[in-house]
């Protein structure tokens, strides 16, 4: 105790050691932030502790996401690190904006989200990407305003990598065809909900963005000849064609010669699409770990054995297609073990076929059964007792299941991470899980 009191007298005597952590360099402090990123509450009240943590944080901070476009000057001088900076929550965010970001970190800036902010322009856009000539990374969905214009001023970001246009309903084929001819390192685009673009702007993307990863043609106008000019993407991984209703079986047998590379293929919503066409996949698509149905073809017999052709197959999404027993069965029968299986408002699952099929597959991690209504306390003792490996389970609205099911989940089920009981009947003693 004398010693501890003799230390504390030094200490004060002596200014330098007034704040111990200024023996540690900036890069040591910087390793320790890098470990409070999961935690943004933890990041804030270490720049709270002092002046030097607060100067400290704000040169560390990467990743920006104001509340209000009017405080972004604030934040110029304060953070001069920012490589991500989302503006989702911001409107108003108009061309002069767009100007000053661009300005106050031209040489950090890599990725820019804009999804929900309307008020900017063709010009804006052409501001940010000549002065942010690092950028890889852009989202303006929702831009329903946006025209070729400004994908003409974004096909000039060269080192472009992501780029997401969801609801861009007024960008065409020729916008499509500016942005393909520029950023001819794109890896992933997603065009969802962009009608004006054809099987024409998707074939120039094939075309010149050889590099392509992930792509998304959600509801758009296409046909199978758009299919066929995706062959020349080879390293194609996720493939989204969910609402395309000009595909159909033929086209997926034209796409089955070229799709030696996807791990995953979205086709819910394809009301032309049935077994025989998944069928035609399974010669081609050897890598294909997820595959998403949601309110696609019946799940009889025929589309079971289908699909368990696909050696690699990890995961499944049926939500809202009418499953049979017998289609169910058959899943349950596949040697390969599944890993995530996706049963969302199937009316059609009972307790009887749920408490087979995970049985025979005892290690899933991710089990979504909202709303299916016919599945009583028997169906979570069958899950409770074969998945104990379980880290996910959505089994909203699942009206019939008793609140005595809940202790089970608590007692088997010691891995989960994510639970939703939203519209359950539960109590106390079924929330201490």
């Amino acid at each position: 105790m004398k010693k501890l009191k003799n230390d504390n007298k030094s200490r004060d005597s002596n200014p330098e050691m007034a704040n111990p952590f200024d023996i540690f360099t900036d890069e040591i402090i910087f390793s320790i932030l890098d470990h409070l990123n999961d935690d943004p509450f933890a990041k804030r009240s270490f720049s709270s502790v002092c002046k030097s943590f607060y100067f400290i944080e704000s040169r560390h901070r990467r990743v920006l996401k104001p509340l209000r476009s009017d405080l972004l000057p604030r934040t110029f001088h304060r953070y001069p690190s920012i490589s991500h900076l989302d503006l989702s929550l911001c409107p108003l965010v108009d061309d002069n904006s767009l100007a000053a970001v661009s300005a106050a970190w031209k040489s950090t800036l890599r990725s820019i989200d804009l999804s929900r902010s309307r008020s900017f322009t063709s010009v804006g856009l052409s501001t940010l990407v000549n002065n942010c000539s690092g950028l890889i990374e852009i989202d303006l969905s929702n831009g329903t305003e946006l025209t070729d214009s400004a994908a003409k001023a974004i096909a000039e970001a060269r080192s472009l990598e992501t780029l997401r246009l969801a609801r861009c309903k007024k960008i065409t084929d020729i916008g499509i065809g500016c942005i393909a001819v520029g950023c001819k390192k794109l890896r992933t685009i997603g065009l969802r909900w962009c009608m004006r673009i054809t099987d024409l702007g998707v074939g120039l993307i094939a075309m010149k963005c050889k590099e392509i990863r992930s792509l998304d043609l959600s509801y758009l106008p296409i046909t199978e000849k758009c299919l066929q000019q995706l062959q020349q993407l080879q390293h194609l991984e996720d493939l989204v064609l969910e609402g395309c209703h000009g595909i159909d079986d033929d086209g997926l047998a034209t796409l089955s010669h070229y799709c030696k590379s996807i791990k995953m293929i979205n086709v819910s919503n394809c009301q032309n699409l049935s077994h025989i066409g998944l069928s035609s996949l399974t010669n081609g698509a050897k890598s294909l770990e997820q595959l998403i149905l949601a309110n696609g073809p019946s799940v009889t017999t025929d589309l079971a054995k289908c699909l368990s052709q696909f050696s690699c197959l990890r995961s499944i999404k049926l939500d809202g297609c009418l499953v049979t027993c017998s289609g169910i069965n058959a899943i349950a029968d596949w040697k390969a073990s599944l890993d995530e299986l996706s049963f969302s408002k199937c009316s059609g699952l009972t307790d009887e076929c749920l408490c087979y099929l995970t049985e025979r597959h005892k290690d899933l991690r991710k089990l979504d059964i909202t709303c299916c209504r016919k599945i009583t306390y028997a169906a979570i003792q069958g899950i409770t007792n074969s998945c104990t490996s379980l880290t996910s389970l959505r089994m909203e609205s699942c009206s019939l299941v008793p609140k005595e099911a809940f202790i089970l989940i608590g007692q088997h089920c010691q891995l989960l991470e994510e639970l939703d009981v939203t519209d359950n009947e539960t109590d106390d003693e079924g929330s201490k899980i």
